[in-house]
């Protein structure tokens, strides 16, 4: 079933800015989103009120695994796609961390790649760390800018360092950035193609076992979280509403699919850092359903993606908001994990 039928109206819209689904057949260059554009993907991508509060919860790998697959065979796509677009609410506060330069070209990523639960995995962060983050990427997978992104996350809070864990859920196979913009029938066919290959729930459904398997190898970590990009918001999303999540907070940065009605499932405190894309009513909404702690903040003038793959971080002011958005992640992962 495609998942084009469950976007209307601006969700569909939206939807086709993000990329989650092809626009229609008639649809030009011309008329896409002036977000979208062509890039190299061996190249850096060239596009174009807070509150938190202190709360810390245990949550222990010993869930039951038949109440973990009864959770996730509840969610199907049919009930999980809707989707988002935000100007900014600036409700920054200081981050406790010392974020390196960033590189705005060529980076040389500092991990390096495991085979960890039958699947590739970019593996960042000092040995002696503890705790863990488990990294949803966006569509196009392993790009320079999200891998850069990750090892901040691993190193720049010295009082409270982190191993993070990036797995291949494409098995080598991401979505193409010359399929962008979706402006021919084969490109809108194989994006097409490519969703109902990899829909959000059942990555989500994958997430547990995978986090056992990251345990087993890696048993110097003893608590979690996890952090989705565009795509892997909405699995963020998913994986923090099983009672049985292992995961001690989560966060979700210019999500995809942003539904009001997740929020009130969401078990761990979460924050929610959106572009100016996605939906402000919809995120708003987000925000008043969620019941822990949060932080839900949007940098309005900021593209979906400019935390991750499409970031054009030769921009001085993308660049700023870009370190701007993992000082904010940092900081409320200190308090929460």
């Amino acid at each position: 079933m495609s998942l084009s039928r469950h976007f209307t109206g601006s969700r569909r819209a939206a939807a086709v800015a993000s990329g989650l689904v092809a626009p229609p057949a008639t649809t030009s260059q011309a008329h896409l989103p002036s977000s979208l554009s062509n890039s190299n993907p061996n190249s850096n991508y060239n596009p174009s009120s807070s509150i938190i509060h202190p709360f810390v919860q245990s949550r222990h790998l010993t869930s039951q695994p038949n109440r973990n697959q009864d959770f996730f065979k509840q969610l199907t796509p049919q009930n999980t796609c809707k989707m988002s677009t935000m100007p900014a609410q600036h409700g920054h506060s200081e981050a406790c961390c010392n974020i390196p330069p960033v590189v705005a070209r060529g980076y040389n990523a500092k991990g390096t790649y495991e085979e960890i639960g039958g699947y590739k995995s970019y593996v960042t962060g000092p040995k002696e760390a503890t705790k863990g983050i488990i990294e949803i990427f966006d569509i196009f997978g392993y790009f320079p800018q999200t891998l850069q992104g990750a090892d901040i996350l691993a190193t720049s809070d010295h009082s409270q360092q982190y191993k993070v864990f990036i797995p291949d859920w494409f098995k080598g196979e991401p979505c193409p950035i010359e399929w962008f913009p979706p402006d021919t029938p084969e490109k809108q066919k194989n994006l097409g193609a490519f969703f109902q290959k990899n829909p959000p729930p059942s990555v989500a459904a994958k997430v547990p076992d995978y986090v056992k398997a990251v345990q087993e190898k890696h048993p110097e970590i003893k608590s979690w979280a996890i952090i989705g990009f565009c795509w892997g918001g909405k699995v963020v999303s998913l994986v923090t509403s099983n009672p049985d999540t292992v995961f001690k907070a989560g966060v979700e940065c210019h999500p995809a699919m942003v539904d009001p009605a997740d929020a009130e499932k969401i078990k761990v405190p979460l924050a929610l850092l959106a572009s100016k894309d996605e939906s402000p009513e919809d995120v708003k909404k987000f925000e008043a359903n969620l019941k822990g702690p949060k932080h839900v903040e949007t940098f309005g003038d900021q593209i979906h993606g400019w935390m991750a793959a499409r970031s054009d971080l030769e921009n001085d002011r993308v660049k700023s908001e870009y370190v701007r958005g993992y000082e904010t992640v940092l900081k409320f992962l200190a308090k929460h994990v």
